[in-house]
């Protein structure tokens, strides 16, 4: 009996480790109002990394900054930060000059998957929750963003060139309109 039990445990070992991972479940269909959240998704974020990377935890005042991004181009930051510690918040009145700035975002969720480049100016006004008394209500504005490259998994191509944005952020929620379409998203 134990080197039946053996044996098969052994097997069962042996027939799981064949089989690898489960696959994983195919995508659903992403159409337009799919690409623009993923691009959406993609500008929020490409705008909150250049402020936590060039901003945040510095003095509260005047900015006129540029870095490198990540995975190439350039993003410059003109605008005011002020701080607000009794309600936990930091006011900001920012402009972004995106110069064919890229990011990359891998993630298990197809619609958080995005290789994407911005060129353009957008506009940051209101304010970033810092505490949890404060709730984020941000204003991003755009006539002119430039956004190349790949949205959703699998890969599919997203080119908007001139893109007018007019996406308000109320805590975790993004809407308005994105390339003269309607649109709203979770974070």
């Amino acid at each position: 009996m134990k080197a039946f039990v053996t044996t098969t445990l052994g097997l069962l070992v042996a027939s799981v480790l064949a089989c690898g991972d489960p696959p994983r479940p195919e995508a659903p269909p992403c159409d337009q109002t799919c690409k623009d959240a993923v691009a959406l998704r993609a500008v929020r974020e490409g705008v909150k990394l250049a402020y936590n990377l060039l901003l945040q935890g510095k003095p509260v005042g005047s900015y006129d900054v540029v870095s490198p991004c990540i995975r190439g181009g350039l993003v410059r930051i003109v605008g005011t930060a002020t701080s607000n510690p009794v309600q936990g918040a930091t006011e900001v009145d920012l402009t972004y000059i995106f110069g064919n700035c890229s990011i990359l975002e891998r993630d298990e969720d197809a619609d958080e998957n995005y290789e994407l480049a911005f060129s353009g100016r957008l506009t940051q006004k209101g304010i970033i929750a810092v505490q949890p008394t404060a709730t984020t209500a941000l204003l991003f504005k755009s006539e002119d963003i430039d956004i190349l490259g790949n949205v959703y998994a699998p890969a599919l191509p997203f080119e908007e060139i001139n893109c007018n944005l007019d996406v308000l952020q109320n805590g975790n929620t993004l809407a308005g309109t994105f390339c003269g379409r309607t649109v709203g998203l979770d974070l």
